[in-house]
């Protein structure tokens, strides 16, 4: 029998622009957060490791959130900010929010 998700958050998402003329571009990402992390005085954040799309290459993101911030009605989400691996010589620049979790409950 598997273990059931009990808390994690979708998220989606695009790089910012890296290189320059012919070359500069961006990518796109998508996936679920780990289960949530305590953290002391009762917030907690997630973990996340997804690939970027691939064009000729793609990146990875592997990257903790930040705590969650209440958005009303006791739902929140994560800021998450940061760096790409670095492929193909560059990294790209990134900064989105999670998808809030349990949406409709």
């Amino acid at each position: 029998m598997s273990r059931q998700q009990r808390h994690t958050h979708e998220f989606l998402g695009s790089t910012k622009l890296a290189e320059q003329g012919q070359e500069r571009h961006n990518h796109r990402f998508a996936g679920v957060t780990s289960e949530a992390i305590p953290l002391r005085g009762g917030n907690h954040i997630h973990t996340l490791k997804v690939n970027t799309d691939f064009g000729d290459h793609h990146h990875k993101l592997i990257i903790r959130t930040g705590p969650a911030i209440p958005v009303g009605n006791g739902k929140h989400v994560h800021l998450v900010r940061g760096v790409t691996t670095f492929d193909d010589g560059h990294v790209h620049r990134f900064i989105f929010t999670t998808l809030i979790d349990r949406p409709l409950i």
